[in-house]
């Protein structure tokens, strides 16, 4: 419960900062508001599923994703709350001490996918590999999200991956299996994580 309220607590207070720099006093609050919304929801997320353990681990990690990581948390707080406004249930589980939130339903039922310490749609076969990408962010702290996209966008317009891409084994041969087959897999969290665990798509 402890947790749940700090979390809560953490939101509002960031919201209100980004808030008064990006608008003044109106900014501050409606950034409070919002910072309120849905550090409740991570909150109460953080509380019913008993995500972080009492212990040294616990509290370290707890720590880390509400100060040097909490651009990630925030956006993975914003991530449940949107999965939890379409239906999808929290998996009390596998998120008890886990330091991690997970989610029963993933946005596609191909893939798992992790935003902060949130994971939707994972398993036993690919959650270290979801951990992988809770550790990146957690180590990257606020670098973690803007290098990501910037490998994205690279990739995407500069798509150097194919000197090096397994071009018999996993064609690209449509425009879609350009990003999927293509740009995502060789992403650089991506291609840390899937050496870690999981096949890349082919």
């Amino acid at each position: 419960m402890v947790y749940g309220i700090i979390s809560a607590a953490v939101h509002v207070v960031a919201g209100a900062v980004f808030g008064l720099l990006a608008g003044g006093t109106v900014g501050l609050l409606v950034g409070a508001g919002v910072g309120l919304l849905v550090g409740a929801v991570f909150g109460w997320a953080v509380a019913s599923a008993q995500v972080y353990s009492s212990g040294p681990r616990g509290v370290f990690l707890f720590v880390v994703d509400h100060t040097w990581s909490l651009l990630n948390t925030i956006v993975g707080a914003i991530y449940l709350a949107l999965h939890l406004v379409f239906g999808h249930s929290l998996d009390r589980v596998t998120s008890q001490h886990s330091c991690r939130v997970n989610v029963v339903e993933g946005v596609s039922p191909r893939y798992a996918t992790t935003l902060g310490t949130v994971c939707a749609g994972s398993s036993s076969g690919i959650q270290r590999h979801e951990d992988v990408h809770i550790f990146q962010a957690r180590l990257l702290g606020p670098l973690y999200i803007p290098l990501v996209v910037a490998n994205y966008v690279l990739f995407t317009i500069a798509p150097v991956w194919l000197l090096y891409h397994d071009h018999a084994g996993a064609p690209i041969n449509r425009f879609t299996r350009y990003f999927e087959i293509g740009v995502y897999p060789h992403v650089w969290n991506e291609a840390i994580a899937y050496r870690i665990q999981g096949t890349p798509p082919r």
